[in-house]
């Protein structure tokens, strides 16, 4: 009998009958490691165009999750079309290693252990974080040529290699030479919990219910005899600050009203005959607030009649005894509390801004680790955050405050231990934004800038616009340590560190024996913006930078286009003259099916390395390729992936025939 598929005309072909991507994808990537394709491209390719694609980082502390391989899918599909398209797409992967969330995690299996890291030689902890970053690093690179992603993955650079390290010390120490890089005294964000600066990108906000106070400043002395016996009431949701008190702020232009308490309800701090001073526009609320049944005004001014006015600190008579400005600010406003403003010059910049101005004290209150000072009376000892009600209940029976209350209200926190920060004022390392024009460059070089979508210039428009001096150092160990000695009259000098760190593993505190070696750290991100101008072109090598300069591209997310591309600009800028990119391709998150957050609290978590296992690599790229669009986030779902896995499926059969 005719068996009449064999009288079918059809080609012979090894190229198997079925897809099965999952098991079929590790065997072409097996295939051109073996043969070295990604290097054979490189060397086709070597005197074509250079096409440059800035590596927008990992960090290396864990798996592989759905928006790194969003971000890298981008990346490759990118380099990929441009090869194709003739050009050398030389695409070298990096991670970043430096930073908190490695030093945290390493210090959380101190805790574990009942130890802490003080106990600990820095160089000793410093080499559990390089073999923590180096561990995720190899598993990392895995996870993303599983993923399929194309690149010199024998070669990556690292921003923990000890070249890399050596030529950022050796760049941030440029910014010291020419006066762009200061140590000054300043308001940062404060973590208690990881004795640390964070900077503004690190910070995000959820509701905290603070205790809240209304403090009495009695009038000392003033060039107005109406305001003789009356005590002006400032409204606060951060009473740990009041011992740093040294001035009270008024609006010139906002009314006040004197008023003579005439009765108070059973409960409230307010006593009959108290004589007070309230913005008028907020009376009425904050009579209310302070339980007063009767009252009468007996007097109305404008702040410009308060000028020259000394007050005592509300704690006068217990250890407080300094004096207290009455002092103009054109940031007092009737929006909340009692239209003044307590000023404590250690614990926010427009105080900080206020005292300089008018050369008030700012005493340091609180410790790393947030807590009040042992030597303040009645106070010391205190946490910052955790006592504010015992705060609030001493100074009540020292006869401080004429009011109390709490408020839930949107409170900043560290990004990393979720915990709630402080305004603290430290010594830090700062880059001016005025020196060398460095904000207005900036701002130049944005406008001729390409961005995807349009709407990224414009936010960090605004960010450089209002941002002050860039606060980039960290109190940590795992870091690039800011190559400054002090000499015993606190001169600073700037140290020839980088071919030390070159030749030596992991050279903290390696210092000439006659200088103190500054402690401080880089923040990672700082120094992560700093690696094209260290690894740029071909790693390991010293390539003609202006052959490689500036990048053709550069992909990035919205969540860390504050923490890096910022940065980066600013270090193109200052090191070259011009931005380091002239396209910025910025995609948004991936989110679940309904459009909310992944989280694990949520269970809606995608492992992109499950879908991987399940529906093989290319599935995942044709789904995020298909769905990614510059300002709209991306709703995932499983069905997606099968959805596009089908799809590889018919591509596979039309190519076999």
């Amino acid at each position: 009998m005719t068996d009449y598929k064999d009288t079918v005309y059809l080609p012979k072909t090894d190229f198997s009958m079925r897809a099965g991507l999952p098991a079929k994808e590790p065997q072409i990537l097996k295939v051109w490691e073996d043969i070295g394709l990604y290097k054979k491209l490189r060397e086709q390719r070597k005197n074509s165009e250079p096409f440059i694609l800035h590596d927008g980082p990992p960090y290396a502390n864990g798996n592989l999750h759905i928006g790194h391989a969003l971000n890298k899918i981008i990346k490759d599909v990118i380099n990929r079309s441009q090869s194709m398209l003739g050009k050398n797409a030389n695409y070298v992967p990096g991670w970043d290693c430096h930073g908190l969330p490695i030093e945290w995690k390493i210090e959380e299996n101190y805790r574990k252990k009942k130890k802490s890291k003080d106990d600990i030689p820095v160089v000793e902890f410093r080499k559990e974080c390089r073999d923590f970053a180096q561990k995720w690093m190899d598993i990392q690179s895995e996870e993303f040529q599983r993923l399929g992603v194309y690149g010199d993955w024998k070669a990556p650079y690292s921003t923990m290699k000890y070249k890399s390290e050596a030529r950022i010390m050796s760049e941030i120490g440029k910014f010291l030479m020419n006066g762009g890089l200061y140590r000054g005294v300043k308001p940062v964000m404060w973590s208690p919990v990881e004795k640390t600066a964070l900077a503004e990108a690190e910070i995000e906000y959820h509701d905290h219910i603070s205790t809240t106070i209304f403090a009495r400043f009695p009038i000392l002395k003033s060039p107005n005899n109406n305001l003789n016996g009356h005590e002006i009431i400032i409204w606060t949701t951060t009473p740990w600050t009041m011992p740093g008190n040294r001035a009270v702020a008024y609006g010139k232009d906002i009314e006040y009203s004197l008023l003579e308490i005439l009765d108070v309800e059973e409960s409230s701090l307010a006593k009959r005959g108290d004589k007070i001073l309230i913005a008028s526009d907020l009376l009425e609320e904050v009579i209310k607030e302070l339980l007063i049944s009767d009252y009468k005004i007996s007097n109305k001014l404008k702040g410009d009649d308060l000028k020259g006015s000394i007050l005592a600190h509300p704690l006068n008579k217990f250890g407080y005894d300094h004096d207290v400005l009455l002092l103009e600010a054109d940031f007092v406003t009737t929006d909340q509390g009692t239209g003044f403003v307590h000023i404590a010059p250690g614990h926010g910049s427009d105080d900080f801004e206020l005292g300089k101005k008018n050369n008030l004290p700012i005493p340091e209150t609180v410790s790393d680790n947030g807590i009040l000072d042992d030597k303040l009376p009645l106070l010391g000892g205190l946490r910052v955050l955790k006592d504010n009600e015992k705060i609030a209940d001493i100074m009540s029976e020292h006869g401080a405050l004429i009011g109390r209350g709490t408020l839930k209200h949107s409170y900043p926190h560290s990004w990393r231990s979720k915990a709630p920060l402080v305004f603290r004022t430290t010594p830090q390392w700062f880059i001016s934004m005025k020196t060398n024009d460095l904000r207005d460059t900036a701002l130049k070089a944005l406008s001729e800038t390409t961005f995807y979508p349009p709407q990224g210039e414009n936010r960090l428009t605004k960010m450089i616009e209002d941002r002050p001096d860039w606060c980039i150092s960290r109190q940590l160990w795992w870091g690039h340590q800011i190559p400054a000695w002090y000499g015993p009259d606190g001169k600073i000098f700037v140290g020839h560190t980088a071919e030390e760190v070159q030749a030596e593993a992991d050279a903290h505190y390696g210092s000439p024996t006659t200088l103190a070696q500054d402690e401080d750290v880089l923040d990672t991100w700082f120094s992560s913006a700093l690696w094209p101008f260290s690894t740029l072109g071909w790693p390991d090598k010293t390539p003609e930078l202006d052959k490689y300069y500036p990048g053709n591209v550069l992909v990035t997310g919205w969540d860390i286009i504050f923490f890096w591309v910022a940065r980066m600009m600013m270090m193109g800028l200052h090191f070259m003259g011009d931005v380091p990119f002239r396209t910025v391709y910025i995609h948004t998150l991936v989110r679940d099916q309904f459009g909310q957050k992944m989280s694990k609290s949520k269970g809606n978590v995608i492992d992109p390395l499950d879908l991987i296992e399940k529906y093989g690599a290319d599935a995942l790229r044709f789904t995020m390729t298909a769905l990614a669009a510059p300002g709209r986030d991306i709703k995932l779902a499983e069905s997606r992936v099968e959805g596009y896995r089908n799809f590889t499926t018919k591509l596979w059969n039309a190519v076999r025939f």
